[in-house]
């Protein structure tokens, strides 16, 4: 719970200000039940926590990985006491995509949201370099053949302005590379400004500036849950 390293915490231990329901304990082989017992630490209740689930809206320019000797990542814009979990991201948004990212330390949940049976969909919100017709709705609707030959499953393409500039939502099951970007490529446009709003049942959180993050409320992380089991 970010209190320091095993070697660390051996010498809060010893030093006594451990507490396990009011009494001073040194042995670092005692077993506690976190929802039963109170550990205390300098006499702040220590708060256990089993996984951590944190909803970032990814700023453009930033990797979606857990380290980089060059670029920097999203785990570079965690406070500390957040990057103590050691969370990463689940999946991935391209460097110069922004919006939803989830990063969480819980693996089961993660492999869930990514597995390809699960047919998980991702919602887009985009700018389009041409005009968005009916046409690309249909084709997007039948699965749109990308420049390697891999035919996409069909996705859902929303027109919300369409002009030399379009304004489009789209959502995808799965995940290929750059995928949104080549399947807009393939009919002969260009994404221009991609943005991620929604992740399965959730939602990106408005509220949040480029950059900011917020842990999950106990609502969210049980939507993802009961959202995996159907």
């Amino acid at each position: 719970m970010g209190y320091g390293t095993r070697k660390e915490v051996k010498k809060l231990l010893k030093s006594g200000v451990v507490k396990v329901d009011d009494v001073i304990v040194k042995d670092p082989k005692m077993q506690v039940n976190p929802d039963e017992q109170v550990v205390t630490v300098w006499g702040e209740e220590v708060q256990y926590k089993e996984f951590i689930y944190l909803m970032m809206n990814k700023p453009p320019g930033v990797i979606s990985a857990t380290e980089d000797v060059v670029q920097e990542t999203v785990i570079d814009l965690l406070e500390e006491e957040d990057k103590i979990f050691a969370p990463f991201p689940v999946g991935r948004l391209d460097k110069d995509t922004e919006g939803l990212l989830l990063l969480t330390t819980d693996g089961q949940l993660a492999h869930q949201l990514l597995s390809p049976k699960k047919h998980v969909p991702k919602t887009y919100f985009a700018v389009i370099d041409g005009e968005v017709t009916e046409a690309d709705v249909a084709a997007f609707r039948q699965g749109i053949v990308l420049d390697d030959g891999y035919k996409t499953k069909p996705a859902e393409l929303v027109i919300l302005k369409s002009g030399i500039r379009s304004d489009v939502e789209v959502t995808i099951t799965e995940g290929k590379f750059h995928q949104v970007k080549r399947m807009f490529q393939a009919v002969g446009k260009r994404v221009v400004y991609l943005k991620r709003i929604q992740m399965g049942p959730l939602s990106l959180d408005e509220s949040l500036a480029l950059g900011e993050y917020r842990e999950l409320t106990d609502e969210e992380v049980a939507l993802l849950k009961s959202f995996q089991q159907t």
